[in-house]
């Protein structure tokens, strides 16, 4: 039997059939399956097989294979993972996105199953396995780094493990601390919250104790003191020491090879999707990220012979351990796959769960492997988005030069697509104050200049406002429902009325074409229901008609109303609606499709063959999540996958693309001077999904800002009132909703707390402020001191010790002189939380 015949493991038969995480371990080089309960539970000397399935929008599957090795597995163990990922993509169409993880080093995305976090377990398969929950307790140690997902790592229990960089948890049989390093991240503080919620209901029934240390605090009486008790007592604790664990691969221009026969050899030429062959293997080298891309016509023997090469290849560079090595297949490319080409033109479209159905089916018969997980897609049903509240107040302005001139009531709905116009609609979310939809309407022959001042118009408006409203940047033929729904109804006319729009046809040698109410006009009508009902006014030619819709013809003091014979009753209805609309009153025409008059066709300029084809709907894609930054000039962005409410961080900016809009998010605790951008950042996002994924360039845009999220922003999340109204940086938001903790516990520090230079500078301020006699600051601290002296509370050596580690040389005379200066005698008194606040 030839190698490409190997019969693939039966236990991968009926995979994928749902969405969700199936896991697999390697027992005596065979895949078992492992059952619910023990998901999670990964062990150190094994290897495992892990399968997520998602439901795209339009019902197909998508699959993510990742194998992940611990630390202790034995190299067979790892390789056999390896091609037994291969074979399970087989079996899922050839069609899946495999991952290698590491332990200690695996991606943000399989990490994101698995939340908040996974604890490996020492033991195997081989060696026996250790079951913590039935062994006496022992006393752990953990660093917990990360914003969103979170690396969690075991280290020993001494004071010797801790700094002052990161976040700690000791987890105790009675009680669990969480240890604040004093530059550590506001955000991973609060992500560790989350992992001692899940330490206290998986190891101590959710009945443990659960406190707060902060670094550079102590008070003998309190948690702090327990904490430092632990340890032996309280003493300085150094600095962080860089392990290879802290390594981070760096970024490199990216460089194509390709695999054969498991070579690998560079290619020459500049990088472009055209180099890649759909019979070959490659390798795209990107330093922190290895891509193994594979053509769709390879066989799986190819495809296991790429992922060895890969491998091997990653050895011999001697890579750190947090380099990534991902395979995908021709047309499931990942879109940190593409950033590295300069475009990645649409092509033809990625094959469907059909063909790749068809191009193994043959293969996997042989090896009597079924195909039972690779269902058709569902047809899908049309569904009404979230829209806003109606009864609100409605006000429309037209860009007209410098101003903008508010529309009377009775043209409220009437859009020209030479114009721009601001709308401002006004409304009442459940118990919620006021709320606003500030928008700017964009018609497709409208001046550059017209909507600039647009544009800079509503942010004054939004401003004035406080910043509250929702921002919204929409272009003509791209209006999203929620817009759409808030004009009953919505008229899309040629030509414009405002100054720009003269001036540019002016300047461009055009006609006139605006519409006037005794002109000849054509409208289309289009549309189900309330939030895609439009009218757009074509050209009056027979051409234009559809049999598939419905149209209104205007022709001096007539109306016509054209019902194509695929037209549906809504459709004829809102053809009457626009009707009255623009003439009130006025007596209609009714034309059905082949029983048209003369005169209908003499105002079309004659009869004329015209199509009956449905116009098709966009397709409709899954959401993505993102985080943004600018590396050398260059705008990037990184996905946060399975992404939830708690995903938005408030001191952060995200990007919610959901394909048919953008969202650009702006936490409360974001730099003032970075809100001012959002509009420019969601631009460059746009424009770099145009190449990459095929965005149209006028996808409604979108600034939200925290506590004012719409329910057309919020219907993307498991919404949560409580959480949303929740006040504080991360950690203090986390800290009140798990545990109910207040802010006393928290330490109040600028926002985010990178920690570093800043505090330094102002820890040297501050002693040098005591040492000068006509200091107020000296003042302050004198009477900061001796008040809470007065209130018997105690005090510590360990901002000062602090201070000595931030500030070489100032040892010699920092005591004496923070002591002579106070009046205080006891040199075991100092003011611990006033002089800790600038450490």
């Amino acid at each position: 039997m030839s190698s490409s015949a190997k019969a693939l493991d039966p236990a991968f038969q009926g995979v994928g059939q749902r969405p969700g995480t199936e896991i697999w371990r390697i027992e005596n080089f065979q895949p078992v399956p492992l059952p619910k309960s023990d998901h999670g539970k990964f062990y150190m000397g094994d290897s495992y097989i892990v399968l997520q399935t998602t439901t795209g929008k339009g019902g197909a599957y998508l699959y993510d294979i990742h194998f992940w090795i611990g630390k202790d597995t034995s190299q067979d163990e790892a390789g056999t993972a390896a091609i037994k990922t291969v074979e399970l993509d087989a079996v899922l169409g050839g069609r899946a996105v495999q991952h290698r993880e590491l332990q200690g080093h695996e991606s943000d995305k399989f990490l994101s199953y698995f939340k908040p976090c996974i604890i490996p377990l020492e033991g195997g398969v081989a060696t026996g396995f250790k079951k913590v929950e039935e062994e006496a307790f022992e006393i752990r140690l953990y660093v917990c780094r990360g914003k969103r997902v979170v690396r969690l790592k075991q280290v020993p229990f001494a004071r010797s493990s801790l700094n002052h960089d990161d976040v700690f948890i000791l987890d105790t049989e009675k009680k669990i601390y969480q240890f604040n390093g004093a530059n550590s991240n506001i955000q991973e503080r609060g992500k560790a919250l989350e992992v001692i919620q899940f330490l206290k209901e998986k190891y101590h029934e959710g009945t443990c104790d659960v406190a707060i240390v902060d670094d550079g605090k102590l008070d003998t009486e309190s948690d702090s003191g327990e904490f430092w008790v632990l340890f032996g007592g309280f003493a300085p604790i150094g600095k962080k020491v860089a392990n290879e664990d802290d390594i981070i691969p760096e970024t490199t221009p990216a460089k194509l090879y390709s695999i054969t026969d498991g070579e690998v050899k560079i290619v020459e030429g500049e990088l472009s999707k055209g180099l890649l062959e759909n019979n070959k293997c490659y390798l795209l080298d990107c330093g922190a990220e290895i891509f193994v891309w594979v053509g769709r016509l390879t066989q799986v023997e190819e495809r296991k012979a790429a992922s060895q090469a890969a491998e091997e290849f990653v050895a011999s560079q001697n890579r750190p351990k947090t380099t990534r090595l991902t395979r995908l297949i021709q047309g499931y490319e990942t879109r940190s796959f593409k950033t590295n080409f300069d475009s990645w033109p649409a092509g033809s479209a990625a094959p469907g769960a059909e063909e790749g159905r068809g191009k193994v089916a043959a293969l996997l018969k042989q090896q009597g492997v079924g195909l039972k997980g690779m269902t058709k897609s569902a047809p899908v049903n049309e569904e009404v988005p979230p829209l806003l509240e109606g009864g609100g107040k409605m006000e429309v302005w037209c860009i007209n030069g410098s101003s903008k001139t508010p529309l009377p009531k009775e043209d409220v709905g009437k859009f020209y697509s030479g114009d721009c116009y601001i709308i401002l609609y006004t409304y009442h979310s459940g118990d919620r104050k006021e709320d606003y939809l500030l928008c700017c309407w964009f018609g497709n022959d409208s001046s550059e200049e017209d909507q600039k001042m647009a544009a800079r118009l509503a942010n004054t408006m939004s401003n004035s406002l406080k910043g509250r409203p929702v921002q919204g940047r929409i272009f003509q033929g791209k209006e999203p429902p929620q817009f759409v729904a808030l004009f009953q109804p919505i008229v899309i006319l040629k030509g414009g009325l405002s100054s720009g729009y003269k001036k540019s046809i002016a300047e461009k040698g055009l006609s006139d074409e605006t519409y006037t109410a005794d002109s000849v006009a054509l409208f289309r009508i289009s549309g189900t229901s309330v939030h895609n009902d439009k009218a757009v006014q074509v050209d009056a030619v027979a051409t234009s008609l559809n049999s598939a819709e419905c149209f209104l013809l205007q022709s001096g003091s007539s109306i016509f109303t054209w019902h194509g014979n695929q037209s549906t009753f809504e459709q004829q209805q809102l053809a009457a609606k626009i009707a009255e609309f623009l003439k009130p009153g006025v007596a209609l025409k009714h034309a059905k499709e082949g029983t048209e008059s003369s005169a209908f066709w003499f105002a079309l300029g004659g009869k004329q063959s015209y199509t009956s084809k449905k116009f098709s709907p966009e397709t409709v894609r899954d959401p993505h999540l993102f985080t943004f930054s600018f590396n050398k000039g260059k705008f990037q962005v990184e996905e946060v996958y399975n992404f939830s409410q708690d995903d938005l961080l408030t001191e952060d900016i995200l990007i919610l693309d959901t394909h048919a809009e953008v969202f650009v998010w702006v936490g409360q605790y974001v730099d003032p001077k970075e809100k001012q951008n959002v509009f420019d950042i969601g631009q460059k996002y746009i424009e770099m999904a145009v190449s990459l994924d095929g965005l149209s360039p006028n996808v409604p845009l979108y600034k939200v800002t925290e506590g004012n999220e719409p329910s057309f922003f919020t219907t993307y999340f498991s919404w949560d009132l409580t959480k949303a109204t929740v006040q504080g940086n991360s950690f203090q938001k986390k800290a009140a909703l798990l545990f109910g903790l207040g802010h006393h516990v928290v330490e109040e520090r600028s926002n985010g707390n990178q920690g570093g230079p800043t505090q330094r500078a102002s820890a040297l301020a501050a002693l040098s402020s005591a040492f000068n006699p006509s200091s107020g600051k000296s003042s302050l601290l004198v009477q900061r001191v001796k008040s809470r002296r007065n209130n018997t509370e105690s005090f510590c050596f360990s901002c000062l010790i602090l201070c000595i580690q931030f500030i070489p040389g100032i040892e010699n005379y920092c005591f004496e002189a923070i002591w002579n200066r106070s009046g205080i005698t006891e040199k075991s008194s100092c003011c611990c939380s006033f002089i800790s606040s600038y450490c």
